[in-house]
């Protein structure tokens, strides 16, 4: 476990689904204090207990229900996903919907990304002069931002890539100084004109 900035944690777990590295994040400077697709971290579910338990899970997308339903059920947390991915939980897992636009808890916005997928949801979380939360609309690879390989955007990647930046265009009027990845290491400071240079860099 990795503290990032003050009360923001971060952690990196292989995903056996996909063969994967992928990365979760639980934010304790927030009342309550929450998980983004979290994965269950080596140290185990009673972590958490050394801080605040986690209230609230969010997801970026329905794939990334990850553990969720095992912190739910240890935390007493509720699993949040947006409307459209909910068809996905046929399985008994409880999972409440929110609506792109939805201020969630502790003033965390639910920003509509889609594209990939309807449910598709960028979180901004006030916090630190500003994070932004994103699922697997962009990823990070060492120093350099990009997208999920064209195999995995249907018919016509070169359309979503340009629907993509568009949505980020946009977010970039947001005040955040830094990164999320659920696919990458998180970007601390500076990262609003990283995110900048990469979306005008584009050529789709």
């Amino acid at each position: 476990m990795q503290e990032i900035l003050p009360g923001i944690f971060h952690w990196i777990t292989f995903h056996e689904g996909i063969e994967q590295d992928v990365h979760s994040y639980y934010i304790a400077a927030s009342d309550p204090a929450i998980l983004i697709d979290p994965r269950v971290p080596a140290d185990g579910l009673g972590w958490f207990k050394k801080h605040k338990p986690p209230k609230h899970i969010y997801l970026t997308n329905r794939h990334h229900y990850r553990h969720g339903g095992q912190f739910a059920n240890y935390y007493s947390a509720k699993v949040w996903c947006h409307k459209d991915g909910l068809h996905e939980f046929k399985k008994g897992e409880k999972v409440e919907a929110f609506n792109h636009g939805d201020e969630l808890s502790s003033g965390i916005l639910a920003l509509e990304v889609g594209v990939l997928c309807p449910e598709e949801t960028a979180f901004y979380i006030p916090l630190h002069n500003g994070i932004l939360s994103i699922g697997d609309a962009i990823i990070r690879d060492d120093d350099e931002l990009g997208f999920v390989p064209d195999y995995l955007m249907g018919d016509d990647p070169d359309a979503v890539k340009r629907g993509l930046r568009k949505v980020f265009l946009a977010h970039l009027e947001l005040d955040f100084d830094h990164l999320l990845f659920a696919h990458g290491e998180p970007w601390i400071g500076g990262a609003k004109m990283v995110l900048r240079q990469f979306l005008k860099g584009l050529v789709v």
